[in-house]
């Protein structure tokens, strides 16, 4: 597979890579103006931020996190480091091609691969680099909770991965069983194979 780093996105979707448009494809219901999903993400991903880092305090304790302070902020630093390979995991999991965006303005990193892919690989392609960066990190910290900077660093990045949920809850309600899903631009369809689609009419 071949992934290619495009950087700053221009705003034009028409520049963003397309593959095969399949004509009996479903748009997904989803928040289409890019600028409105940013915000939206943004302002949801902080209430899971304040649950994260408070079960990170009581885990912890006050006291302990005041003494290991540095090793705190060392986690919230590294977590925001992984914002880009955060980005390129999700681009390893894919088949063909996968081309990485930067949006920043609207608070935003994200991957378009024009292949079409299962409900199931969609999702654990939406989810990896979350457990990898996110909850394993936070699982081990809860279990042996002198890993504060293990904490620190699932507790930052579990709320950064709030478009990917949004993705896999698309998914999840959107998607009928043996349905396939596909980017087309910056939209999201779902289609069944003719195979599946003649067992279903």
């Amino acid at each position: 597979m071949k992934i290619t780093w495009k950087g700053k996105f221009d705003g034009n979707e028409d520049s963003l890579p397309h593959g095969e448009h399949k004509p009996n494809a479903v748009k997904f219901k989803e928040i289409n103006d890019i600028k409105k999903l940013g915000l939206i993400l943004n302002l949801l991903s902080v209430p899971l931020l304040a649950v994260t880092y408070a079960i990170v305090l009581l885990r912890g304790g006050f006291d302990a996190i005041m003494e290991h302070f540095y090793v705190y902020w060392a986690g919230i630093l590294v977590a925001l480091a992984c914002l880009i390979p955060h980005e390129f995991i999700h681009a390893i999991c894919c088949r063909k091609e996968a081309y990485i965006y930067t949006n920043l303005k609207n608070g935003m990193l994200f991957v378009v691969a024009p292949e079409k892919m299962s409900k199931s690989r969609f999702i654990v392609m939406s989810l990896m680099p979350n457990l990898v960066f996110g909850f394993v990190p936070f699982l081990l910290y809860l279990i042996f909770p002198q890993l504060g900077f293990l904490g620190v660093l699932g507790a930052t990045s579990i709320p950064m991965g709030i478009g990917d949920y949004y993705n896999i809850i698309n998914a999840l309600i959107q998607m009928p069983k043996g349905a396939k899903t596909y980017l087309y631009g910056f939209h999201s369809y779902w289609y069944l194979p003719e195979e599946r689609a003649a067992q279903t009419s």
